[in-house]
């Protein structure tokens, strides 16, 4: 089964997908960005945004859950608003 949750954060797209048993993936703009292989009850995945002057920011995404999965994703530590799209196997 696979989840991808979707936050939008100043016009680029951050993209988080979770798989059973096959781990999680961090996408910004459509590039990889980090990466757990495996099965964990909890991950942590982080990456970088580049603005248009060029200035770096951090995210962090915190992926947990026992009976289904709950995502956080948070740039320079403030967290951003993200929601969940369609699920499937």
């Amino acid at each position: 089964m696979k989840k991808i949750f979707e936050a939008t954060y100043d016009g680029h797209q951050i993209l988080v997908e979770n798989r059973w048993f096959a781990g999680e993936k961090l996408y910004v703009n459509g590039e990889l960005q980090d990466e757990n292989i495996g099965l964990a009850l909890r991950a942590t995945l982080t990456g970088k945004l580049r603005n248009d002057s060029n200035e770096s920011k951090n995210i962090k995404v915190t992926i947990g859950g026992f009976f289904s999965i709950h995502c956080k994703i948070f740039v320079d530590n403030v967290l951003v608003p993200s929601h969940q799209m369609k699920a499937s196997n």
